[in-house]
């Protein structure tokens, strides 16, 4: 029987503070198929996060198909925003979810890796962030621009720099997109969809780069909507999803399991030949063009039946 088999394989996934986004759902995929789990959690949501764990808040969540419950071997603080300690601002040390955290830039969170477990087989990038993503683009600051493609796009590019070379050959580097990057989807501001287009368009580069300097794969999911608590920052999320279900060639909600085995897949020696590639999980509202369920659509049904 053919199998998705990653025992052995440890992961890092960055960017899960919760148990409702895509990164926790890939997580919980991988754990399936046999995966370490090694989490990077953004540092101001730490002690929540393995607050929740602990209280066993999320034991439901956690709970795999066996009955067992996924197994964190380690959650680290991450703010990719910083790629040394010397970035970090004085403000940013001072700061009171700051002050007790320690080792939390993208090169000492590397580096403990490397140390903790030697390397690892997988790496998931599952960050973005637009602080102004409310606001449209012709609003939008440079300051807040540029924030949206520091956290959503060169996060991956700053990461691979210091997980790279301690990933084994065969390797497997994965991403979230969304498909604001190549549509105008307005709502979703503030540069971020520059930083969903910036990001598949290094994730082509960076297979070329990568795929030839360590062996390894680099791909995306272009993910549809999901009522995720990032996806409620944006503010209209609900219409978002019924729009989906309305015009999507597969009338259902898209499940965020969907995604999570899709990774496990791109992750898993099944696609070792695959790399430099979006792919699209979000019942195939991607390929259409127009809206089925336009008033305009109404309107000529309704003339026509006239005549």
């Amino acid at each position: 029987m053919l199998s998705i088999d990653l025992k052995g394989k440890k992961a890092f996934i960055a960017g899960i503070a919760d148990d409702q986004g895509y990164g926790w759902a890939i997580a919980k995929a991988l754990a399936e198929a046999g995966a370490t789990i090694l989490i990077g959690t953004w540092t101001p949501m730490m002690r929540i996060f393995t607050t929740a764990l602990e209280s066993g808040k999320l034991d439901e969540s956690r709970t795999l198909s066996d009955g067992s419950l996924m197994q964190i071997a380690k959650i680290y603080p991450l703010d990719a925003a910083f790629d040394t300690p010397e970035d970090v601002p004085a403000d940013i040390l001072d700061n009171k979810r700051y002050k007790d955290a320690k080792g939390y830039t993208v090169k000492e969170v590397a580096e403990q890796v490397a140390k903790d477990y030697g390397s690892i087989d997988i790496f998931i990038h599952s960050l973005a962030n637009g602080p102004e993503v409310q606001k449209p683009l012709l609003e939008t600051s440079r300051k807040g621009y540029l924030a949206a493609l520091s956290a959503s796009s060169y996060s991956l590019i700053s990461l691979l720099q210091q997980f790279g070379p301690v990933m084994n050959p065969g390797g497997a580097v994965l991403s979230l997109t969304f498909m604001a990057s190549e549509k105008a989807v307005p709502g979703y501001g503030g540069g971020m969809s520059s930083a969903k287009a910036a990001l598949e368009s290094d994730t082509r580069m960076l297979a070329w780069e990568a795929g030839r300097k360590w062996q390894i794969r680099i791909n995306t999911i272009s993910a549809g909507g999901l009522r995720s608590r990032a996806a409620k920052a944006i503010g209209f999320i609900d219409k978002m999803l019924n729009y989906a279900y309305a015009n999507s060639p597969l009338v259902k909600d898209l499940e965020a399991i969907e995604v999570g085995n899709t990774a496990a897949f791109l992750c898993s020696p099944l696609a070792s030949a695959i790399t430099g590639t979006i792919v699209y999980v979000d019942n195939g509202i991607h390929a259409m063009g127009i809206a089925m369920d336009s008033p305009a659509f109404a309107l000529e049904e309704e003339t026509s039946f006239t005549n």
